[in-house]
C-alpha cells in the first residue's frame, strides 16, 4: 500500500471541540477506509452521529482512490457537525462550495457520502432506504449477468451455465487483447462469430449483450455492428467514449441497435444530452459515482419521461450492490442491474467475512430486503485490517505503439 494511503487510511475527521453538538442526529465523524476485498480494493465511507448511529456508503473511483479520500476528508471538514439528515442541502453544500463544480473524484466523494447518510436515515426511521423513495415497487431485482471466454466454446459452455441457472440476460467482453496490447479491428471479426454462435445455439428468447469498455471508434463500431445479422445484438453497451455526445450521435444514426450508455457519468448534466437527443436506450449510470442517491433518484425520473430504462452499472462490492437494489426497487423503469456475483466470475467482491450480511440472491434476482437503511453488516475489524494496494489499470497500446483507451 503506497505511502499516502497508508497515512490516509487511519485518518478521521471528529467534531472540533468549538461546535457544540446538542442533537442525536450531528455528524461526529466521517472516515473514508480504503480495504482491499477479492481483486480489488474498496473504498469505504463511514458516518457515524452524535448518538453512536453508523451509516455507510462507498465510491466508485476504482484505482484513484486516495483521491476520493483526500476529498472526502476536505468534505468532512465542514460536513462535521451538521444534521445528518439534512441529505439533499448537504449534497447541494459539497458541489457548490468549490469554483470548480463536478467532476468524477468530487461526486464519487458525494456519492460515498450521501449513500451513508441514506444509510444512516433509513436506520434512524426504522425503515429500508427504499421506502424513503415511496416504497418498492418491485419484490426482486434482475439482473444480468457477465463472462468472458477465449474461445467460442467457452463462451457457449458460460452461457449455458448462466442460463441453466436461470439468467434470460447475458452480456460478454470483446476478445483479443491482453493487459499490455489491444487492436481494436483485429477483435472485430472474432467477437462477432462468437456472438453469432451464442445466438444460433440459444434462440431469440436470450437477451445478449456486450460490453465495450468505449475502446473503439463510431466507424468501427459501424462495421462490427455489420458483422452480424439483424436480431444478433440486444445491446451495445459503452461502444465509444461520451465526452463528445454528438459522436454518439453519428454513431446512432449507422447501426439501429440500442445503446447502454452512462457509467462513464458524473452528473444529470453529463446525462442530459444523452436522454435528450435519443442517444441511449438504457441508462447505465453508477450510484456510487453519479452523486448517490440524490442524484440517482432525478436521473431516474428524467429517463422515465423519456421511455428509457435503468440498466445500473454495479462493478464493485455490497455497499454499492445494496445501495443499487434500493434504488432499483424504488424505481418503475428497470431492465436489469448487474452483478458480478453469478456463476461464471469468481472475483471476490462480496466477501461475507468482511460483510456478514448482505443482499441475497435468488437465482438470477437481488431479494428486496426489509431491514432498516441498506440492510447489511459489515464487520468493521475486517475492514480495518484489509489493507489496500495500489492498482494502475493497464495501460494499453495498439500494435504500433500508440495509446489507446483501458
Amino acid at each position: 500500500m503506497s505511502s499516502l494511503m497508508s497515512e490516509i487510511k487511519v485518518q478521521s475527521l471528529e467534531v472540533p471541540t468549538r461546535v457544540q453538538v446538542t442533537r442525536p442526529e450531528q455528524i461526529v465523524r466521517i472516515e473514508a477506509l480504503p480495504t482491499r476485498v477479492g481483486l480489488r480494493n474498496q473504498l469505504l465511507v463511514r458516518v457515524e452521529t452524535q448518538d453512536g448511529l453508523v451509516g455507510w456508503g462507498e465510491s466508485g473511483l476504482s484505482s484513484r482512490e486516495d483521491a476520493v479520500i483526500a476529498v472526502v476528508n476536505y468534505f468532512a471538514q465542514f460536513l462535521v457537525g451538521q444534521d445528518s439528515r439534512q441529505i439533499g442541502r448537504i449534497w447541494q453544500e459539497a458541489y457548490r462550495s468549490q469554483y470548480f463544480e463536478g467532476g468524477r473524484v468530487l461526486t464519487a466523494a458525494m456519492s460515498a457520502i450521501d449513500i451513508a447518510l441514506y444509510d444512516l436515515l433509513g436506520k434512524r426511521l426504522q425503515v429500508p432506504v427504499y421506502q424513503l423513495f415511496g416504497g418498492k415497487q418491485r419484490d426482486s431485482v434482475p439482473t444480468f449477468a457477465s463472462f468472458m471466454a477465449e474461445t467460442i466454446e467457452q463462451s457457449l459452455a458460460d452461457t449455458r451455465i448462466l442460463v441453466d441457472a436461470g439468467w434470460d440476460c447475458v452480456r460478454i467482453y470483446p476478445s483479443g487483447f491482453d493487459d499490455k496490447v489491444f487492436d481494436p479491428r483485429a477483435s472485430l471479426r472474432f467477437t462477432a462469430d462468437t456472438l453469432k454462435a451464442i445466438r444460433s445455439e440459444f434462440g431469440g428468447d436470450l437477451c445478449l449483450g456486450i460490453d465495450l469498455h468505449h475502446r473503439y471508434t463510431p466507424a468501427e463500431i459501424a462495421s462490427f455492428a455489420n458483422m452480424m445479422p439483424a436480431g444478433t445484438l440486444d445491446f451495445l453497451e459503452e461502444p465509444i467514449r461520451s465526452e463528445n455526445p454528438n459522436a454518439y450521435k453519428m454513431l446512432r444514426e449507422m447501426t439501429s441497435i440500442p445503446f447502454a450508455v452512462g457509467e462513464e457519468f458524473a452528473s444529470k448534466w453529463q446525462a442530459a444530452p444523452f436522454l435528450e437527443q435519443g442517444l441511449t436506450q438504457y441508462m447505465r449510470f453508477d450510484i456510487s459515482n453519479i452523486g448517490g442517491f440524490t442524484e440517482a433518484m432525478k436521473i431516474a425520473g428524467w429517463c422515465e419521461q423519456h421511455y428509457v430504462d435503468l440498466m445500473p452499472h454495479n462493478p464493485l462490492g455490497p455497499v454499492c450492490t445494496a445501495a443499487s437494489v434500493h434504488m432499483s426497487a424504488a424505481v418503475p423503469n428497470l431492465s436489469w442491474l448487474e452483478t458480478r456475483q453469478a456463476p461464471t466470475e469468481s472475483l471476490g467482491f462480496h466477501d461475507d467475512s468482511i460483510f456478514p450480511k448482505q443482499i441475497e440472491m435468488q437465482g438470477p434476482a437481488y431479494v428486496v430486503p426489509d431491514a432498516p437503511g441498506l440492510g447489511i453488516e459489515i464487520n468493521e475489524d475486517a475492514v480495518r485490517a484489509s489493507e489496500a494496494v495500489h492498482v494502475e489499470c493497464p495501460h494499453l497500446t495498439r500494435p504500433d505503439g500508440s495509446v489507446t483507451n483501458w
